[in-house]
């Protein structure tokens, strides 16, 4: 399955669209995401029970907070950039539980 995205608003629009129930069993995790640029903004996304729940804003107690550039942050839900690319050349900031953030490309296909 292919989810185009084309904004940071479309990525979270379109990830309960994206997530993948299989992959998050046992997981209990809040994506706290700080997205800079013309395009970004706040979202967390809470991952509990099977079930994935979107929205704009920050979230008082995440596991893990993700700071990157609005442009990064589309290549990297998009597959173009890995996390740990990003992460290994500054583009990708990791605060908090950094395993859980490695989730993410199991949890979520675009």
């Amino acid at each position: 399955m292919s989810i185009e995205i084309t904004s940071v608003k479309d990525v979270f629009d379109k990830m309960p669209q994206a997530f993948q129930a299989g992959a998050a069993s046992g997981a209990d995790v809040i994506f706290q995401f700080k997205i800079s640029g013309p395009g970004g903004g706040d979202w967390n996304v809470a991952v509990k029970n099977g079930a994935c729940e979107v929205n704009p804003g920050v979230s008082p107690k995440p596991t893990c907070t993700l700071t990157l550039a609005d442009s990064d942050f589309l290549s990297l839900m998009s597959g173009k950039l890995s996390g740990m690319q990003a992460y290994m050349t500054g583009k990708l900031k990791v605060s908090g539980d950094i395993m859980k953030s490695q989730l993410l490309s199991k949890l979520f296909k675009f």
